[in-house]
């Protein structure tokens, strides 16, 4: 068994806003064990600027793994724990290998199956929520549109950079269907401060917004515990996440802040097993959550709807289908209105 790496640029279509600037092209990293003439290939979602693991030193950690991929994947994802992207990445290409060792039709690399459930067959769908991106007032009406022509039940909006419009139109999206219609949440990505999110939570409760991603910037743990005690509208924290190494630290943060929700990404918080080490802690607090996707390739994606997949989850995820991109892979996954299946072959 040998390892190796190799780094790749995703395009934007467009350029894609959030309350962090304006993204052109994102950089990820390829993972691919060879074992008997097989490749098997994870995506290690680098998310620069956020991720914990955005160092000078990450190409560096990428071969120290390849030179010790026999230790597998037990040990190297336990010597990982700072490195989240990396450790999803190792945890695809290990399952890959472990679902497809002894499958003589395994050819498809770039699409391996992963985890047995009826989305993998493309015999059942997840239900996602459409992602609408920051904007000119007139690109993010477009944008809604386009996923109410879909079909979409629940979308989620992007606010924070120009809250006086955004609030305008959720306003007229209230207005034109309920919230039994239309299911809305907003991320503000830690767009707003303190006193700012106080007036905004209120603002969005009058509107029946399902919820609010990580109103204020991660790292203030006693204001957000605060907000969390008392906002009128449902709180889900997302960035807050990220960095929080250790289960026992995970567990303390919940217990402190207690929001009503938690995001999950698995490239940003340590792949599938650091993401259920937060589903134990959440479970503990009566905390619900959700998974969504980073902006990886279509590798990644299809790893993680197939992993979310056998969660059984009944409210709408963030999975999109790496329509963002110019030069993404090629893909069985595919959105069927709000559903995201998995094609079959």
């Amino acid at each position: 068994m040998k390892a190796s790496f190799e780094p790749y640029i995703l395009k934007f279509k467009n350029p894609s806003g959030t309350s962090r600037g304006v993204l052109t092209e994102k950089l990820t990293y390829l993972f691919t064990i060879e074992e008997d003439g097989k490749e098997y290939v994870g995506e290690c979602g680098l998310f620069k600027g956020l991720s914990v693991d955005d160092r000078p030193e990450y190409e560096e950690k990428l071969q120290w793994v390849c030179d010790h991929i026999e230790l597998g994947i037990d040990d190297l994802w336990n010597q990982l724990r700072e490195w989240p992207s990396i450790q999803f990445g190792i945890e695809q290409a290990f399952q890959a290998m472990q679902f497809n060792r002894y499958n003589d039709n395994y050819t498809d690399k770039l699409n391996p199956d992963l985890y047995e459930s009826a989305f993998r067959t493309g015999d059942a769908g997840i239900k996602t929520n459409g992602l609408i991106w920051m904007g000119s007032v007139d690109f993010m009406r477009e944008q809604i549109q386009e996923k109410l022509a879909k079909g979409f039940k629940c979308i989620k909006i992007k606010i924070g950079v120009d809250w006086e419009n955004e609030h305008k139109i959720l306003q007229q999206l209230r207005a034109e269907f309920s919230p039994e219609q239309l299911e809305l949440r907003v991320d503000a990505n830690g767009g707003f401060t303190f006193e700012e999110a106080k007036v905004v939570l209120q603002q969005l409760a009058d509107l029946k917004i399902h919820s609010i991603e990580q109103p204020i910037k991660a790292g203030q743990v006693e204001l957000m515990t605060i907000l969390c005690a008392t906002t009128p509208t449902p709180i889900a924290l997302d960035e807050e996440l990220i960095g929080v190494i250790n289960q026992e630290d995970k567990f303390n943060l919940l217990e402190k802040i207690k929001p009503q929700y938690i995001i999950l990404k698995p490239s940003l918080v340590g792949g599938i097993r650091g993401s259920l080490e937060w589903i134990n802690a959440a479970d503990t607090y009566e905390i619900d959550f959700w998974i969504t996707s980073a902006l990886e390739s279509n590798i990644g994606l299809s790893a993680i709807a197939q992993w979310t997949a056998i969660l059984y989850p009944e409210m709408p995820q963030g999975l999109g289908t790496g329509g963002l991109f110019t030069n993404n892979f090629p893909s069985r996954l595919e959105l069927r209105g709000e559903n995201l299946f998995r094609n079959k072959l």
